[in-house]
């Protein structure tokens, strides 16, 4: 199965930048290019491993995922249970981990295309325009960990 990385060092401690990738809602589009729309289902109110989210991308393709692990702050893991009629099957990890200062963020996508027949060729396109998304996406969220102004406004959302 085809898998796209990207990678970044962001000059942040690794409990906040865990949490600022889970946020949600109007904060979660400050920062995610990607989605244009995300919410929990099934009545959950918070990440955590079992709950669903339903995740619209800017292009308008939605998908229904899973948390299948959730440790914070060091990993997230989801896979898709239905999602846009191209994919045979999706999943996603994002790891975070103490370096040099900050934290390292490392996220992963892996995926099957279908139909077989267009397997070869779309696994191709989709390992580039994934490949595109991913980094775009991660470079946003370091942009995001590091604006101090952003930063301040999550911990006011989040002070207990």
């Amino acid at each position: 199965m085809p898998q796209v990385r990207a990678e970044r060092l962001i000059r942040l401690d690794p409990e906040t930048v865990f949490a600022l990738s889970q946020t949600t809602g109007a904060f979660r589009l400050q920062w995610d290019p990607f989605i244009s729309a995300q919410g929990f289902l099934d009545g959950a109110t918070s990440a955590g491993k079992g709950v669903r989210t339903r995740t619209v991308s800017r292009l308008g393709l939605v998908m229904v995922s899973e948390y299948v692990s959730y440790a914070p702050p060091r990993n997230v893991g989801m896979t898709m249970v239905s999602g846009p009629w191209f994919f045979g099957n999706f999943g996603g990890g994002w790891r975070f981990t103490a370096d040099d200062g900050g934290t390292r963020a490392v996220w992963k996508y892996t995926f099957s295309c279908r139909p077989d027949w267009l397997r070869p060729v779309a696994e191709r396109m989709g390992a580039w325009l994934l490949g595109r998304e991913i980094n775009m996406r991660i470079e946003a969220f370091a942009r995001a960990c590091e604006d101090p102004a952003l930063v301040a406004e999550f911990r006011a959302l989040t002070a207990p």
